[in-house]
């Protein structure tokens, strides 16, 4: 905001809307006398010393009419941008409330508003409603509508994806309840900066709308209807035209510069994240593993189109373990985390022959038992802390959520739980952080505020989606320890999803390493550095320098890229990049086993 002001069209345009609004106030004080006053012996006058710009048909001054007239046209125009405002943020968020096809038709009938002219849709309004301000003021109104209807659209669509609406959803959170508490808080501030930028649209509509004699009616004036009365005259006396002409002109250019101004300061790009879809498996007899909070058999997540992103993928987690899930970006791991807490983005589907939370089948709950578990037995923990908290609302109100909706706990009791899982995770000043919004927050201290979350309930299973990236080592390296800590004090099992071989070594039990989809290697962390069998994963760590690299040489790549998810090849997905490659690889290799623990995908390691 402050490089906002500094720029001069900012500035001019603040000046005219200052002036204009102090003019609204103190003109109908100072001249009101003079903008009524008759006067017979200046019937239609020029400009003179008396009257500037000249006199109208009962000889009333003109400069003073117009000057007195601002607060009527300010008014009027005030008011048909509330009215439109209301009218277009109805519109704009009711495909969000409403049924996905009745939600369609309302973007359908707003994209056909936004297309018809406004002028005439405000015409047809006033001619309806009857002549006068009111009509014309609902008439304008009217036809600002679809301009907010369709920036209200905008934005909401532009954050329904985020991880904290992705969360109320899967909360069964009621639909007007998410748009009251996490959708119009955070599109409030773009909405009311275009207003300043509506407000000039509306006021010359209005004028436009009393020129042509539908607007403001006698006895009543504003600068339309003073243009309406003057341009009988404007051949012979060309003066009595110039005050309104002048006033509508600044004022719009006022506040268009002034609203262009703050909605630029007030862009941005909201993060995105995916939606609730259901899950589809089979479900499984066998028992279950003994000591493992997650088991997962030939996990696949599948999009329309033959896209698959995750295929056949097994995966066991045990109690107080930590397991590393490595590969490039790409390779399939953070959908993988997004299929085992149901939030796969629509319209994909995730399938798997098992798949059991703390012992129990998820796929054979219903939906309120599938919500209890995974909302109580289950905390997720994503890269980015600041699109997994709401801006707009308190920290400690996010947290205490999680308990009153999967605890049954009141909201006192929520709050005092907030204020301890934030003490938990070494927050210093636990209750005031509780107080505070997430922007006022370090990095660090969010992703720690994420974790705490987590731990509102009795999570078994702690899903960790590079929950690092963003920060730096020190803090790093402060959260590492902290999910360490939680892991062994809690007795709880966490899947750790990095491409940072480096702290999945320092930290993690085991690796499971992805390749396109799928598991091409798993093994402890201590064989990862010397028995690592698939090439793919001894080209990962050998592109990781040490203390020990010979600086003289380039560092290690891997060739190619990594195939899409709608590229894979029948056989071994990482042969065109492989130097050991062979006519065997146009086989995908199974994997089997090498050694106790120690499985791999790769023709040359079985």
């Amino acid at each position: 905001m402050r490089r906002t002001w500094k720029n001069p069209t900012t500035l001019i345009g603040a000046l005219l809307v200052t002036v204009l609004v102090v003019l609204a106030v103190i003109a109908p004080l100072l001249w009101d006398e003079a903008a009524t006053r008759f006067d017979p012996d200046s019937i239609n006058a020029g400009s003179s010393a008396a009257h500037p710009l000249g006199t109208d048909a009962l000889g009333r001054d003109l400069l003073a009419r117009t000057l007195v007239a601002t607060r009527l046209s300010l008014e009027l125009a005030a008011l048909a941008t509330a009215i439109g405002a209301s009218l277009g943020i109805l519109l704009g968020v009711l495909p969000t409330v409403l049924p996905r096809r009745t939600g369609r038709f309302v973007v359908g009938v707003v994209d056909a508003l936004v297309a018809f002219p406004s002028l005439l849709l405000a015409m047809f309004t006033a001619v309806i409603v009857g002549l006068g301000a009111q009509g014309a003021v609902l008439g304008i109104g009217v036809a600002l509508a679809p301009t907010f209807a369709r920036i209200t659209h905008t934005l909401t669509a532009s954050i329904a994806q985020a991880d904290y609406i992705a969360a109320a959803r899967m909360l069964r959170v009621p639909r007007l309840r998410v748009l009251t508490r996490h959708v119009l808080p955070n599109i409030a501030e773009p909405l009311i900066l275009n207003l300043t930028q509506a407000m000039g649209g509306a006021l010359l509509g209005l004028s436009a709308m009393s020129f042509l004699g539908l607007g403001v009616q006698p006895p009543s004036y504003d600068w339309g209807r003073l243009l309406f009365e003057a341009f009988g005259h404007v051949y012979v006396t060309p003066v009595v035209i110039v005050g309104p002409a002048v006033a509508v002109t600044l004022a719009g250019v006022g506040f268009t510069l002034l609203g262009d101004a703050f909605a630029k300061a007030a862009s941005r790009t909201p993060q995105t994240a995916g939606t609730v879809t259901a899950t589809k498996a089979e479900p499984a007899t066998e028992a279950p593993e003994e000591d493992a909070v997650l088991e997962v058999r030939d996990l696949t997540v599948s999009f329309p189109g033959g896209v698959r992103p995750v295929r056949n993928l097994s995966l066991t987690v045990r109690a107080r373990e930590i397991v590393g899930l490595l590969g490039e970006s790409g390779s399939g791991k953070s959908m993988t985390a997004a299929a085992i807490g149901q939030l796969v983005p629509y319209p994909g589907q995730m399938t798997a022959a098992r798949y059991r939370l703390c012992g129990t089948n998820v796929d054979t709950l219903n939906a309120h038992d599938r919500r209890k578990l995974l909302g109580s037995s289950l905390a997720m923990v994503f890269q980015d802390p600041t699109a997994s908290l709401n801006p707009a609302l308190r920290i400690g109100g996010q947290l205490a959520e999680v308990a009153t909706v999967h605890s049954g706990a009141t909201k006192a009791q929520a709050h005092e739980r907030a204020v301890e899982r934030l003490a938990q995770v070494r927050i210093r000043e636990p209750q005031a952080t509780a107080d505070q919004h997430p922007h006022e927050l370090s990095g660090g201290m969010r992703q720690r505020a994420v974790i705490a979350m987590g731990l509102m309930g009795t999570p078994q299973l702690i899903i960790a989606d590079e929950p690092t990236t963003a920060l730096d080592v020190t803090v790093q390296r402060e959260v590492l320890r902290l999910l360490r800590e939680v892991v062994d004090d809690s007795g709880a099992g966490a899947l750790f999803i990095s491409h940072d071989i480096a702290v999945v070594s320092e930290l993690c039990d085991r690796v499971v390493v992805m390749y396109a989809g799928r598991v091409v290697e798993e093994l402890s962390v201590h064989q990862l550095a010397t028995e690592a069998a698939h090439p793919y994963t001894r080209a990962l760590i050998g592109s990781l320098p040490d203390m020990s690299t010979d600086r003289t040489r380039p560092l290690d790549t891997i060739p190619g890229r990594q195939p899409a998810p709608a590229e894979v090849p029948s056989g071994c997905a990482f042969a065109q990049r492989c130097t050991l490659a062979s006519d065997r690889c146009q086989v995908r290799p199974p994997l089997v086993e090498l050694t106790p623990g120690h499985h791999a995908a790769c023709w040359e390691a079985q």
